[in-house]
């Protein structure tokens, strides 16, 4: 079964999971991802503060993990 995320999933256990998801972030704008308050945000938080679209992300990275 693959990994799969919510817009409650913290930022840190998905890099965490796997470090290789990363652009998805960078590409949202989200260029602090080693900055510990990044790492303890969720999902929606994150896109909340840069403006995105959580649903889109949590879709992208979910999309990812079920093709690896």
């Amino acid at each position: 079964m693959a990994y799969e995320v919510n817009k409650n999933t913290i930022i840190g256990d998905i890099l965490d999971n796997d470090s290789s998801c990363a652009p998805f972030f960078l590409e949202m704008g989200m260029h602090c991802l080693g900055c510990p308050s990044a790492r303890g945000e969720t999902i929606a938080e994150a896109c909340e503060v840069h403006g995105t679209d959580a649903d889109e992300l949590v879709a992208k990275l979910n999309k990812y993990f079920a093709e690896k």
